[in-house]
């Protein structure tokens, strides 16, 4: 019998909506480096400078943008309002607040405290020490959740449905050559931050770049965030790891406490609730 020609079924793309390619906008707007050009956000976004242009327009009407210097936009009073309100409307972000400051003074490194948006971690909070470099994880930052220190914090503590579903949702970007692309692997990693109570990035989202962070539970024991700590591979040396990772681990249960999380024992990890992992 002879085979169809072009059979195969093809599932369009879905179209994108005005809301869409607002919100796209929009996040394009607040990347770091600002102010955008209208053509560089056009790139960004994939969409028409026409389209960009009247999205800009409008949001500028409404003060979510603002036009600048040659043409190009930054993020409007409404929008910078609306951002610090959302920020000072969180428990949890206002128990980590002098944590972070604690855990800062500490260690001598940035602070970070950051929390899940699908796949991906979005840093809300730093604690930063007067130095001549400086991290780009800053608020409002993202990064993929199996990229970052806070991100695996997280996905440690994830049911294995849950963190099988991100693993597997699509192939995993290198962004550096350190970066752990293999679910089997990252597993593994998730394992050991399960039992140790914190996970340890080593140059996965940045070359020279290492990083350790605990996850933060509310009271019915759910990650609400990760807090963690963040610096140069020549300050924060792998041996510091043994030092660090306790007190951060310390740190995000104080922050969990508050939320009314209990305290869990170290070296358990629910078998049950991480499906195929073990």
């Amino acid at each position: 019998m002879a085979k169809a020609v072009n059979s195969r079924s093809v599932e369009p793309e879905p179209v994108k909506g005005p809301v869409d390619k607002a919100m796209e906008v929009l996040e394009a707007l607040v990347e770091p480096g600002g102010p955008h050009r209208l053509g560089e956000i056009a790139r960004r976004t994939g969409l028409t400078k026409p389209t960009v242009h009247r999205l800009l327009r409008a949001m500028a009407d409404h003060g979510f943008a603002e036009p600048a210097e040659g043409g190009s936009y930054r993020s409007g009073p409404r929008l910078l309002g609306l951002a610090a309100a959302a920020l000072n409307d969180g428990r949890a972000l206002e128990l980590a607040r002098p944590v972070l400051a604690d855990l800062r003074r500490r260690t001598g490194h940035v602070a970070l405290y950051a929390v899940r948006h699908a796949s991906e971690a979005v840093y809300l909070e730093q604690s930063e020490p007067a130095r001549e470099y400086r991290m780009s994880a800053r608020p409002g930052h993202r990064t993929p959740l199996y990229a970052c220190g806070v991100g695996l914090a997280m996905l440690s503590v994830l049911s294995g449905h849950e963190a099988d579903a991100v693993l597997h949702s699509a192939p995993l970007e290198a962004r550096t050559p350190h970066t752990l692309t293999d679910p089997d692997a990252l597993r593994e990693l998730l394992v050991d931050a399960a039992l140790n109570g914190y996970a340890v990035e080593d140059e996965y989202d940045e070359p020279d770049v290492r990083s350790v962070a605990a996850p933060v539970l509310n009271g019915d024991g759910r990650v609400v965030g990760a807090i963690g700590i963040s610096g140069l591979t020549f300050t924060m040396a792998p041996d510091s790891v043994e030092v660090f990772g306790p007190m951060v681990r310390a740190a995000a249960r104080t922050v969990s406490a508050g939320l009314g999380a209990r305290t869990p024992i170290l070296g358990v990890v629910d078998t049950t609730s991480r499906g195929e992992r073990e």
